[in-house]
């Protein structure tokens, strides 16, 4: 629709004319995104990630799916019913499914349709794809010169790499995140969870962020190019390029301390606890908690630039100093004391984590097909109010026929597109 400046064509009741007719209390819980349309033309993690920060704080996500539906219905792991995993719910919530068949005309001219009249739209999808359908930047721009158009793309265009595919592991591995566990293990890795993905996503939800705040001003949109790979090495040599930045080298390549064997959960006598004694205050203080109150002055501890200089000592004295007590006494200790210090919690444990508990992080709901399940809880706060309740995760074009009407599509339109599975109502996905 672009800027919310004289009407507004929503449906559904929450926004009137600029929120003209809306009291204040109103508008403070539909969160700072609130009036902006967001087609969401992706899959899989990266690109819903994305759509779910845009969702989560107040915009109107529309869920474009193909007829097979997003790959994590079906690759996200467990499910009560087909096509509705546990991840894909996590990832999809507060967002609307409309099922088009893009290889059809029917189904690429109505969801032109959606698309004359957003804010955003954001795929994933491989540019010669999107040219081919008529759906790069060049081709909308002209129908919607506002519209903020992302690309999260697996390598920058103008690269070496640019338009190969590509999933989290590739970029793990290409962008020095797997080299990290070889220097701090001597094995190349990749984390646990798909790490590339999630930064990513959010990083373009913030570059759109700041697209429409610019918009505000200029009154047109832009291409937001949003490359996996580059962004991934930023966050990496940021941390590890050291003392690379500096021409020539003053020294190895990475944090020493952070790639450290033993910068890891520390064995206690029943388990695992996390401590960080970083400034002077807190490592003395740690040398007495164990004992040893001579490494205040020994040269190699005695300040932090030391400590830092010989650090594979300081962490090994460092692991090997708490199996004589408990977790539970430890960190008993360590808060008396004021070193920042943590129990370890399992993946289990997390779930039923005291300050999770108290701060209602995991929240139960009722999904109108999957029955009880639990969300997880906004993380940031806004003063001037954030967007209030979920709405659960969408069944495969489960909004289709009510999104396309909202978007001026005639009866005959759809009726049309029903009949030559250009576009599907709700159906389960196998």
């Amino acid at each position: 629709m672009g800027p919310i400046d004289s009407t507004n064509w929503f449906k559904r009741g929450r926004l009137v004319e600029q929120f003209g007719q809306q009291n204040n209390s109103s508008i403070t819980e539909m969160g700072p995104l609130a009036g902006i349309t967001v087609v969401d033309l992706s899959s899989v993690v990266v690109g819903p990630t994305c759509t779910l920060t845009l969702a989560d704080h107040g915009a109107e996500v529309i869920k474009v799916e193909a007829p097979e539906g997003d790959l994590m219905r079906t690759l996200g792991g467990g499910a009560r019913n087909p096509g509705m995993t546990g991840k894909f719910m996590n990832f999809n919530r507060n967002k609307r499914s409309i099922c088009v068949n893009l290889k059809t005309e029917e189904g690429l001219f109505l969801l032109k349709k959606v698309l004359a009249k957003a804010d955003v739209l954001v795929t994933n999808m491989r540019l010669g794809a999107l040219q081919k359908l008529g759906l790069d930047y060049a081709s909308l721009k002209a129908m919607n010169p506002q519209l903020i158009y992302c690309q999260i793309l697996a390598f920058g265009r103008g690269g070496t790499y640019f338009n190969r595919p590509a999933y989290d592991t590739v970029i793990q591995s290409s962008a020095g995140v797997s080299a990290t566990f070889e220097k701090s293990s001597g094995e190349p890795r990749f984390v646990p969870l798909v790490m590339g993905d999630h930064i990513t996503g959010l990083v373009s939800a913030q570059t759109i962020g700041f697209a429409l705040f610019r918009r505000t001003r200029t009154k047109v949109g832009e291409l937001i190019e949003i490359p996996m790979f580059e962004t991934m090495a930023a966050f990496v040599l940021r941390e590890h390029m050291g003392n690379m930045t500096f021409e020539p080298g003053i020294g190895p390549i990475g944090d020493a301390r952070v790639l450290d064997k033993n910068n890891r959960p520390v064995k206690t006598a029943d388990g695992y606890i996390s401590i960080s004694p970083n400034t002077n205050a807190q490592a003395f203080a740690f040398f007495d908690a164990i004992g040893r109150p001579e490494l205040k002055v020994d040269p190699r501890f005695d300040n932090v630039t030391n400590r830092t200089k010989n650090s594979v000592e300081y962490y090994e004295i460092r692991s090997s100093s708490l199996g004589s007590k408990t977790s539970a006494e430890w960190i008993e200790i360590f808060e008396r004391i004021d070193i920042p210090c943590m129990r370890y919690n399992s993946l289990e444990d997390l779930l039923e984590d005291p300050h999770i508990q108290s701060v209602n992080f995991l929240q139960q709901t009722v999904h109108p097909s999957e029955g009880l399940i639990r969300e997880i809880g906004l993380t940031n706060k806004f003063s001037g109010g954030n967007r209030q309740g979920f709405t659960p995760a969408p069944r495969l074009g489960e909004n289709t026929i009510e999104i396309l009407q909202e978007f001026g599509a005639s009866e005959q339109e759809i009726e049309q597109a029903l009949a030559t599975s250009a576009i599907v109502q709700h159906r389960q996905s196998t």
